[in-house]
């Protein structure tokens, strides 16, 4: 039976594991930096937007254990802020099923609680994962979270990461209290883009304390949203936060005059520069460890792709390593996985997100069809399906040769409809 040693307890190592376990086919253990206590009472570390392809990976594995109480995202409201050249613009795309966004300290700290068992809360190093497989204990190590010596282990792949720099300045707040969107009749995220400073999104959500809403800041760096201190309280993060909103969207302003922080570590102030690297990681005694999710593939989050890539990332591992059978895991073996991996799951959300970190406004084909989108719904809710299932948008939306062509077919069946 092989032996899976999985460092890291976010999404994808814990997915990972429990698909592992559900057959009994594994020995698997779950080395995590923190306990489950540790995880429910830290600040948040993410806004975990999950479409439907993903959430349907967790439903197989019997971690879908919030649907009753989580909002169900059904649409998305796309605004993009006036100009003094532009009027604001605004359209509502239907997704083909409902996401959801669970706070990962609810999620995380009760996954470690129902694998207590197969976890083991230690800080790995580099020295740890040697002794994993030089004492024959695992099979394969998998490093599915980690900074520092770990990360190192990975190089990065200048082809891939275009940036070297952090293009947004992250600050997240959750909130209770939010006022409904008026623009949307079910419950739907709000997607706003603010040309030269970023983009302001809200997404609602489960948190520990129950329903909430998200407000999500990505500031472009030295920007006029760039005003968020990484120490601030939820309070303060708030009263910095209205007065963004009241400068740049008004609209949101006007749901927002009574939120207060969800609990006392709402709030988080970051930044870091996306990056793809090598997922195969060489010790320095020349073994192979194979890296996942945030490790090799850190994507910014204006997209919430990183949930949704995080899943998809342990289904198609386990099903590697169902494949792979009994023997070592070699590093042959990691690096034909990793770049069937890359093509199938990770090329295209990664250059969509890389090109919405480009400088606004929106490229020319791109402006073409949000404005299409104001007039034709089946526009505006096929950008929602983009959402769900980035690889659709190769077919109409990464190019203007692709966009001018699609919106060509949507006139004509609505020419035709109406004569």
């Amino acid at each position: 039976m092989p032996k899976i040693a999985i460092v890291g307890a976010g999404q994808c190592g814990l997915t990972l594991a429990a698909g592992l376990l559900r057959t009994g086919d594994h020995e698997v253990t779950v080395i995590s930096a923190l306990t489950a206590d540790q995880v429910r009472t830290r600040r948040p570390t993410s806004t975990q937007v999950m479409f439907e392809p993903a959430l349907a990976i967790e439903r197989d594995r019997g971690l879908a254990l919030w649907d009753d109480q989580t909002p169900a995202i059904e649409a998305l409201h796309m605004t993009l802020a006036p100009t003094p050249q532009t009027p604001r613009l605004d359209l509502v795309g239907r997704l083909p099923a409902p996401a959801r966004s669970v706070d990962q300290r609810v999620k995380m700290a009760r996954l470690l609680d129902e694998m207590d068992r197969h976890v083991r809360t230690r800080t790995a190093t580099v020295d740890d994962l040697e002794g994993y497989l030089d004492s024959g204990s695992y099979d394969l190590v998998v490093v599915a979270a980690g900074r520092g010596e770990l990360a190192e282990l990975f190089t990065r792949i200048p082809e891939r990461s275009p940036y070297t720099t952090p293009q947004r300045k992250l600050a997240v707040c959750y909130v209770r209290g939010m006022r409904p969107d008026p623009d949307v009749d079910v419950v739907g995220g709000h997607f706003n883009v603010v040309p030269g400073a970023g983009e302001i999104i809200v997404i609602p959500a489960l948190t520990t304390t129950g329903t909430c809403d998200i407000i999500f800041v990505e500031a472009i760096p030295g920007g006029p949203m760039d005003v968020f201190d990484a120490g601030l309280s939820p309070e303060a993060h708030l009263r910095v936060l209205q007065d963004v909103l009241r400068r740049h969207t008004p609209w949101l302003a006007e749901r927002c005059t009574e939120i207060t922080p969800t609990d006392p570590h709402a709030n988080l102030v970051g930044a870091f520069t996306p990056t793809v690297r090598n997922p195969v990681g060489i010790l320095p005694s020349g073994r192979a460890v194979l890296g996942l999710a945030d490790v090799v593939l850190a994507n910014d989050p204006i997209t919430a792709q990183g949930s949704n890539i995080a899943a998809r990332a342990a289904a198609f591992w386990e099903q590697a390593i169902r494949d792979h059978g009994e023997g070592p895991f070699r590093a042959g073996w990691m690096r034909t996985n990793a770049d069937r991996f890359w093509t199938e799951v990770g090329e295209t959300p990664t250059r969509w997100t890389n090109e919405l970190m480009l400088p606004h406004p929106p490229a020319p084909h791109v402006a073409q069809i949000l404005g299409a989108a104001t007039q034709f719904p089946e526009v505006a809710d096929r950008i929602g399906r983009g959402f769900t299932d980035p690889d659709d948008l190769n077919d109409w939306f990464m190019t203007p040769e692709a966009a001018e062509r699609y919106l060509g077919e949507v006139v004509a069946r609505h020419q035709a409809a109406i004569s």
